[in-house]
């Protein structure tokens, strides 16, 4: 499980294209530590596992990592990981730890569609990013409800038929690859949870509950 709070921006060095998959590797630093072949990371929001890590030393005094990811179909299409190129940066963030502070909200790392940044405007100290959504998910995005933009957990400021707006704070534009994001760029958005699970008990009990009350009646 993730909170949506990105620890680092890691760099894609490598991006090996296969008809319907690849294999990533990404240059990692603090989000490396503790990481090891088998354990999940999210990348830009997507649970991938570490297929392969190599350490590195570009400078004598910083250290580093290359983590290896092997991106299956199902991703491909489900998320924006295929538009990766060399150098491009990406949201990283380790799976949170039992006693860890959880200062998002929660995220699975499971990517329910892809969005696209429709506009960018400032205002004074904030950025106001709309984003468009696959209409499947409408239902789940709420006004002042959570939502997890390419990994990062952010707030619904408003909604519309087909897009919703956030505000970022300088600190998320600095931190994150959001602060670079520009109209036509898309992004992965995972809805809250809880929204899913509540739409799926009533689908499976209200029927059953309709009609014990129409036999009671």
């Amino acid at each position: 499980m993730f909170t949506g709070i990105v620890e680092e921006i890691g760099t894609v060095v490598s991006v090996q294209s296969r008809e319907r998959s690849a294999i990533i590797e990404i240059e990692v630093s603090k989000t490396g530590q503790g990481t090891d072949v088998g354990d999940s990371l999210a990348v830009n929001g997507c649970c991938l596992t570490v297929v392969g890590r190599e350490e590195i030393n570009r400078d004598a005094h910083v250290g580093g990592m290359i983590l290896r990811f092997d991106v299956v179909p199902e991703t491909m299409v489900r998320t924006n990981l295929g538009d990766l190129r060399d150098g491009d940066p990406v949201n990283l963030e380790r799976p949170l730890k039992a006693d860890g502070r959880f200062g998002g909200h929660i995220v699975q790392g499971h990517v329910d569609g892809v969005g696209r940044i429709r506009e960018v405007k400032d205002a004074e100290n904030a950025r106001i990013m709309e984003i468009t959504f696959p209409s499947t998910l409408r239902r789940y995005i709420v006004e002042k409800g959570s939502i997890c933009v390419d990994g990062v957990s952010l707030t619904v400021a408003s909604i519309a038929p087909d897009s919703f707006t956030v505000w970022l704070i300088p600190h998320t534009c600095e931190a994150t690859t959001l602060g670079k994001g520009q109209p036509g760029h898309r992004v992965n958005l995972e809805c809250d949870l809880i929204g899913k699970y509540v739409e799926r008990l009533l689908m499976d009990v209200l029927p059953d509950y309709v009609k014990s009350f129409e036999k009671g009646c």
